[in-house]
């Protein structure tokens, strides 16, 4: 069975040390230790980690020791992030934020994970971006926070 892979973003990883986030993130987390889901980072992903405090960086490395699929970022994934910003599901300013989703749109991700309940995790923002997906020819990409997603305290797992 093919496993669901998921795209994190940088807030899932900083989640891992924030105590609002921490039970979920780290519980994702052990869903990719344990394999039941494969992680897809972005360089993106990565670039903003490297710039954040040590523990988070170590966090980081703890994402990347799994079996982990590293994304680099492509002219096509930037045009559907551009084309987000021509929409205006978000401004300049938060252009990562869409670069986020049209790099887990255009690898194929099968969810995006975010603690980012302001420009990602929000239902008319989710409607938004895949609308212009289908509009560029893209399938619609699931967005969820960690908590949705976890197997943490699932008794049946």
């Amino acid at each position: 069975m093919k496993k669901i892979r998921i795209y994190v973003d940088t807030s899932v990883i900083g989640g891992c040390l924030d105590h609002e986030f921490m039970e979920w993130s780290n519980g994702l987390l052990q869903d990719f230790i344990k394999g039941i889901y494969l992680p897809v980072l972005s360089e993106l992903t990565i670039r903003e980690a490297a710039s954040a405090p040590l523990q988070v960086q170590s966090i980081l490395a703890s994402f990347r020791k799994c079996n982990v699929e590293i994304v680099q970022v492509t002219p096509e994934m930037q045009e559907l992030a551009d084309a987000y910003l021509q929409h205006n599901i978000v401004t300049r300013k938060f252009e990562d934020d869409a670069l986020h989703i049209a790099i887990a749109t255009v690898c194929n991700a099968d969810i995006v994970v975010s603690w980012n309940f302001r420009h990602i995790v929000r239902f008319e923002k989710i409607q938004r971006f895949n609308a212009v997906n289908l509009e560029m020819g893209y399938k619609t990409i699931a967005i969820h926070s960690p908590m949705e997603v976890t197997s943490y305290g699932n008794q049946s797992s």
